[in-house]
Parts: C-alpha cells; structure tokens; sequence
C-alpha cells in the first residue's frame, strides 16, 4: 500500500538534504482512466529506494526501471514516456476499462533541489503550493515553487518564463488544480514550444448555487471549467432530479441554512441565489451571508432586487451586509439568454477576485496582468455599493 503523502515527502525531503542523486516520475496527462490523478509523483533514488506512486502500481515497475537507467548514467536526459494501462490490470484497481499515462521521468536538478523541498515542505504541512517543471527544451526538468509568498527557483530559460509561469501557477492555485501550459520558446504567454506542468496542492473553491433552474445547468460546467467544487442546491428534490443538475455539480436536497450549516467558506469561494422564490432568496441570502464566502451574488431584475432588499431590512439584515451582495449579479454584456447570463455572472466573480472592474481592455490603461496580481487576487475586496 502507498505510504501517506507526509510520509513521502519527508522521505524524499531527507534524501535531497543529504546530496542524493534522485529522479522523479509526474503523472502529467490521462487519456482515459487511471487509478491516480495528474500530479501524482513517484521518487527513485540511487540506493534503489522508491516513494510515492503514479499509478497504482501499474507501471511503477517500468518507471523505477526507467528511472535507475538515468542514474547509472553520467548525463542522463529527462523524457516523457507513454504507457497503457490494460483492461485487466484497471480491473485489479477498480476502473471500468484502461487508458494511457504520460509519465514525465527526469533527475531532479541540482539547481531545482531548494524549490522542490519548498514543495515538499508544504506537502508535509498540508499548506497550498504549487511546483511548476519545465517539459521540454535544454532545460527540461527545471523547477519553480509557488505559494502565496514567495517564489523559489528557475525554469532556467529565461526571466520572462520564469514571471509568465509563476503567475500562471498563481492563478492555478487559486482555482486548486494542475495543469499543462504551453508558453513561447522566448517565454510569451501566448505561443508554444515550451510546455510547463504546474502540480497544484490546494483545495479547489467551492461554488455554492442555490436555485435548480436554467441557469444553474448552464453555468455549473463553466463554472467547473474554471476549478470550482459547484454544489446546485434546492429544498425541492423534484427540481434537482434532472441529469442536467449533477452533470457537472454536486446536487444536495435542503433550506439554505441546513445546507450551509457547518460549511467552511473563505475568500476564494462563491454563494449565488438563482431561487427566483420569495419563500427562498431572503432564506438564503440571510445564510451566504453568515458565511465568508468572498461574492455573495443574487439574480433577477432591478425591481426584484430592490424588493429583495426591503425584505432583507425587515428580517434585520443591515445596510453594510447588504453591500455585500452583488445583485442584480453579473457584468452588463448584453446578456440575453441563461448561457450568457452564466458568463456575465463568472466574469464578475473573476473581475472580483482580480481586484478588477470588468471594462474593455482596450479602453483600460496600464499593463494587462499587474505584477503584483498575486497579492490582490489573495483577498477579495467587500464590493463599494
């Protein structure tokens, strides 16, 4: 059985301490299914020691193999091999059929060891981080580690890689997931040649939408899209029974203040009213409101608003919490149909998160992407009303 993540990463942290020589295998792309997800590490040291998995145990053999070749060699080169899982052996970790992994197989560089005991660090201590690795090019295998502070490390290819990754990874882990990110052989983002694999460690958003109507189908896979955990709530189990529902969220039977009774949300995280229920919008705004979610949204009309409003105030809600709520909810784009609704109402949150206004670019002044974005994306500001 694979030893707890902790665990691992304590073992590996006290190899490269002491100067070991070891080659790291990241589970960086699934086609189909796999026992693991992306992001899973495996470690081989040159004492033959293993820690970690990246599949199971499927095709650990053949990595540790692959992994004990570059270290028996003098100059050994990283590479992305490709492997199948079969039917029969998804059989033995319970998947319905098999798939193919994209292993990333690589010495950990010298250059790379204080970014990636970073990582493991945060790791142990269970903090979010991220670990960015260079693919490909004569610098494949470089790190850079990301959290909320700092930035340690060099893919090794340049400055503007470097600033371009990080904020990438930055914004990764505010959305809690990993990816693969393509950047220009200068280090643009917008060009190709150079691909990045940021192994993300933090819990993913919550997105909380009460309401199961068309708008709550249309926006959740969005929403999804962008690394949110949606759950679409209703205390009407006949309205939640359709497939449209938890296609892409999780679906949860319930009042507003049953529903988020015991729920932790922060900053990053997002409560929509979408009721269009007398008997339910002031119930659940009432309950968002209880929370720190960073946006409290709530849709409908102006008049509806202004008459949601004059009931918050008679059930003691007061003027300051209600400047916390973004109602009508959305950018003004024009939107006319519940899909482009969904967009108006994420495009507002992400403006929100960024510490933006949401105007056209090209009517805005000053640099697309602040340097210091990270800072303001860590904290949403309370909406000015």
């Amino acid at each position: 059985m694979t030893r707890p993540v902790q665990h691992t990463a304590s073992a590996v942290a006290g190899w490269l301490r002491s100067g070991q020589r070891v080659v790291a295998g990241l589970l960086v792309e699934v086609e189909g299914s796999s026992p693991l997800d992306v992001g899973a590490s495996m470690y081989v040291n040159a004492d033959g020691g293993i820690e970690g998995s990246i599949t199971g145990g499927c095709v650990e053999g053949a990595v540790a193999a692959a992994a004990m070749e570059m270290l028996a060699s003098d100059d050994p080169a990283p590479r992305l091999e490709t492997y199948g899982i079969s039917d029969e052996l998804a059989g033995t970790v319970g998947l319905m059929c098999g798939g193919i992994v994209h292993i990333f197989i690589h010495e950990i560089p010298l250059e790379a060891y204080e970014a990636v005991l970073a990582d493991l660090e945060s790791t142990i201590q269970h903090t979010p981080a991220g670990l960015v690795t260079l693919i490909d090019g004569p610098m494949a295998g470089a790190k850079l580690y990301v959290d909320s502070e700092r930035v340690i490390g060099s893919l090794g290819s340049g400055e503007l890689l470097d600033r371009n990754a990080a904020r990438e990874a930055q914004g990764l882990l505010i959305e809690g997931r990993s990816a693969m990110r393509d950047f220009g052989v200068d280090g643009a983002s917008l060009g190709s040649g150079l691909r990045v694999y940021n192994s993300i460690q933090a819990e993913p958003p919550r997105m909380i939408v009460f309401g199961a109507i068309d708008f709550s189908s249309a926006l959740a896979p969005l929403a999804k899209g962008l690394g949110y955990r949606v759950t679409i709530a209703d205390p009407r189990s006949a309205f939640l029974a359709s497939r449209r529902f938890s296609a892409a969220a999780e679906t949860e039977v319930g009042w507003p203040d049953a529903v988020l009774d015991g729920v932790e949300l922060g900053p990053r995280d997002a409560v929509l009213i979408f009721t269009h229920d007398p008997k339910l919008d002031v119930p659940a705004v009432v309950a968002a409101l209880g929370t720190g979610a960073g946006y409290i949204g709530a849709l409908g009309s102006r008049n509806t608003t202004a008459d949601r409003n004059r009931r918050l105030a008679d059930v003691g809600v007061t003027e300051e919490q209600i400047d916390r709520i973004f109602a009508p909810c959305g950018l003004d784009i024009g939107a006319s149909t519940v899909e482009e609704t969904a967009v108006a109402v994420l495009a507002e949150i992400i403006a929100h998160r960024a510490g933006r206004h949401g105007m056209p670019l090209r009517e805005a002044r000053g640099p697309i992407r602040h340097a210091d974005e990270t800072n303001e994306r860590e904290a949403w500001p309370t909406p000015s009303r």
